[in-house]
């Protein structure tokens, strides 16, 4: 009999790990949207700047991180260093230390060829997608494929727009300046208001955002990554269990 249900299991698994697949494409749509103009933009401004159009499109394929490429295009544009370079993107993209943290729980069981695939594929859309499935299962209760469904769907979904930025950009000089990029805004907001679901979300977030507005002129980009590190202290404080405990009855309160 359980050598039965084993079979049956074996049968079924391939369906599963495509419905999963499948899946996590279907739930990032939305995401592919409100990232189609903003690769189109940077492929146009590829086209007006001092890189090749190929060179455009290799950026997507190995570097795949949307604001590192604007931002790399923008100093490479000023003649910046490498180095400048190197640590402006690598500031920027720093974020992304937080997203694995929160994933690497229920990730932590696949092997080091998944995580690393996977890991390629994280961006700010593809950690919304992945965490608010994830979330709802145990820590390692879950497969790769609902990830890599959205990831891969991400991945070329940018590369995509970021070519027809570059076949369309010469023809339409003027693309980036229509207001495109707030097809990306949007899609943060959407990203962002689902996860405001208790006190210390809110918290983090309003403190992240303000921070970032005030120390916005800060030189590459520090004021946004301070904004970041701020957001993220407060949350973390919010989150300890004793807090508020400690707070409202003071040690030796009433004695």
């Amino acid at each position: 009999m359980l050598a039965g249900q084993e079979d049956r299991l074996t049968q079924t698994r391939p369906t599963y790990r495509f419905r999963e697949f499948t899946a996590g494409m279907r739930d990032t749509v939305p995401m592919l949207i409100g990232a189609a103009p903003f690769g189109v933009i940077f492929g146009t401004l590829v086209t007006s700047g001092p890189l090749h159009p190929w060179h455009g499109q290799l950026m997507s394929l190995i570097v795949f991180a949307g604001s590192a490429q604007f931002i790399a295009i923008g100093l490479i544009a000023g003649h910046a260093s490498f180095a400048v370079i190197w640590a402006t993107t690598l500031i920027v993209n720093l974020r992304h230390v937080l997203y694995s943290a929160t994933l690497a729980p229920h990730v932590a069981h696949l092997s080091m060829r998944w995580r690393w695939a996977l890991g390629g594929l994280l961006t700010d859309e593809v950690f919304a997608v992945a965490w608010a499935h994830y979330r709802l299962h145990p820590p390692g209760s879950v497969g790769p494929y609902y990830f890599f469904g959205s990831g891969l769907s991400m991945y070329l979904n940018w590369q995509i727009w970021t070519l027809a930025g570059l076949v369309f950009g010469a023809a339409f000089p003027g693309l980036q300046s229509l207001g495109l990029d707030f097809a990306m805004v949007a899609t943060f907001i959407a990203i962002v208001v689902p996860q405001l679901v208790a006190l210390r979300y809110v918290a983090a977030a309003v403190t992240a955002g303000a921070l970032a507005f005030f120390w916005q002129d800060w030189p590459y980009k520090l004021g946004l990554l301070g904004a970041v590190f701020v957001g993220v202290t407060v949350g973390v404080l919010l989150s300890r269990p004793g807090l508020w405990q400690r707070q409202q009855h003071p040690a030796g309160a009433g004695q």
